[in-house]
């Protein structure tokens, strides 16, 4: 037998040494959250759980353990045909479930009896995220961040994809959380993580960053949409070197009618949006914005946006909170367009 049980500190620093992490859970379970790229094999499904915990309140714990293991019995074996049958003998795979072990302990012992150096985590799912929220500091105290600055649609992400692609290290927050950081920011038809995937989703990118070379984020609040950034990484930005990245009004306004396209298409969509700016603005602005809106004059309706609402705000908010934004040097693109940003990424790396 070669079952090994390890703890959530060994999880997260042999993390990739497994060829198949499988998370035991539930699907509903498996959607709030995972190990980063574990695959979803149930052990009970979303209603077979349901079932047998209804059994254990309104029966006894032995009937419903006995239906559980029925249950699970023939689950584990779908997945063994499914899975696990072009598996090699030196497959290793990894397997958790919430806590208590009998989930992903069941598959365990049938993969270990096949002959696999099977491996599962100790406390399961609820000790690997307590161990990952206390890893994030860790991860981030070394980091030597440069905080890319500058007011609403200045092509702050179209510059970090430009030094991604150009080899730097970049955290993309936004791209993590599905949102532009504003309150217009929701993307239509891509729902944001849960809070605790989220957290996740920014260790696994932070757990591969070398220390020694810089890492390029934009300044981001402490929320991007509905879910919050980790405190140890938001103070770190607060008191890392800044960017100031600038571009003319029109560029702005041009590269926000592309980045924004659906407000142009959808209209009515857009108008329910502004909506959530009358508690800032004012009713009255707000219902000019929608007429404008629907008369087509959107371009006009942006540009009022960032004059009247985004560039005070975020003028005001990041002087308070970016300790060093005052002192940051600017950097100019040409203009908007992907190829100026690439060229400003090559200049910036080739000096940093």
């Amino acid at each position: 037998m070669s079952l090994t049980v390890l703890n959530a500190s060994e999880v997260l620093a042999q993390l990739d040494c497994f060829h198949t992490i499988i998370d035991a859970r539930s699907e509903d379970e498996f959607a709030q959250d995972h190990l980063p790229g574990a695959v979803n094999w149930p052990t009970l499904n979303n209603e077979e759980r349901k079932l047998v915990g209804t059994m254990y309140v309104q029966v006894n714990q032995f009937e419903a353990k006995k239906r559980g293991a029925a249950i699970a019995a023939r689950n584990i074996a779908a997945h063994l045909e499914r899975d696990v049958m072009d598996k090699p003998r030196n497959w290793q795979p990894l397997a958790y479930c919430w806590r208590g072990g009998k989930r992903s302990g069941s598959l365990a012992l049938i993969l270990d009896q096949i002959g696999f150096r099977v491996s599962v985590v100790e406390g399961g799912y609820k000790a690997f995220r307590a161990a990952l929220v206390g890893d994030i500091p860790c991860r981030v105290a070394p980091l030597k961040l440069r905080v890319v600055c500058g007011t609403t649609g200045s092509g702050k992400t179209r510059l970090l994809h430009a030094l991604a692609a150009a080899g730097a290290q970049v955290l993309d927050l936004e791209a993590l959380a599905n949102h532009r950081s504003s309150v217009l920011g929701a993307i239509p038809g891509l729902p944001q993580p849960s809070q605790k995937h989220f957290d996740t989703l920014v260790w696994d990118v932070l757990r591969r960053f070398d220390p020694a070379q810089p890492v390029f984020v934009e300044s981001e609040s402490k929320k991007v949409g509905n879910v919050s950034i980790p405190t140890a990484l938001v103070e770190h930005m607060r008191t890392s070197p800044c960017l100031n990245l600038t571009l003319p009004h029109s560029e702005r306004v041009a590269l926000l009618m592309e980045d924004y396209d659906y407000f142009v298409r959808e209209t009515a969509h857009f108008c329910r949006r502004l909506d959530v700016l009358s508690e800032f603005r004012g009713k009255a602005v707000v219902q000019a914005w929608k007429a404008q809106v629907m008369q087509g004059q959107v371009e006009q309706v942006v540009s009022g946006l960032l004059t009247e609402h985004y560039d005070p705000v975020y003028l005001q908010s990041i002087e308070r909170n970016f300790k060093h934004y005052a002192a940051a040097p600017l950097i100019h693109p040409a203009n908007r367009s992907t190829e100026s940003m690439q060229a400003l990424a090559q200049s910036m790396l080739q000096t940093s």
